[in-house]
């Protein structure tokens, strides 16, 4: 039977190098602890923190992510651009491309599906 994974409280983090190629400014450093992953890796759950930097995005999973602590901006290739901070929950499709811009020093939950 499975067992239910909790998604706060102390964990471990793993970098999440944000590729250098992507870096529209400042020296952004990311980490994740994955706490979930579906048997067939195509969900998963988890916590996710940065420093403060701006750089490219190009989706092609969907998020839902709720801000716990800190201030992004995300800014699409439209121009269209929204400010989250702690407490603020949101989802980005698949397919949505433009700019993550951490502000603040970031840390969020995470939920994420991309079908196979």
């Amino acid at each position: 039977m499975p067992s239910i994974v909790v998604l706060g409280g102390p964990g471990q983090f793993d970098p999440v190098p944000v590729d250098s190629t992507r870096v529209v400014k400042g020296t952004p450093v990311a980490a994740a602890d994955n706490r979930y992953s579906s048997a067939d890796g195509c969900f998963h759950a988890g916590l996710w923190t940065s420093t403060v930097g701006c750089w490219r995005i190009a989706y092609t999973e969907h998020e839902a992510c709720t801000i716990l602590r800190g201030r992004i901006r995300l800014t699409g290739d439209d121009g269209s651009a929204c400010e989250f901070g702690a407490g603020d929950a949101f989802v980005i499709p698949a397919g949505f491309a433009g700019t993550w811009e951490t502000l603040e020093d970031c840390l969020k939950h995470y939920v994420i599906y991309e079908p196979a």
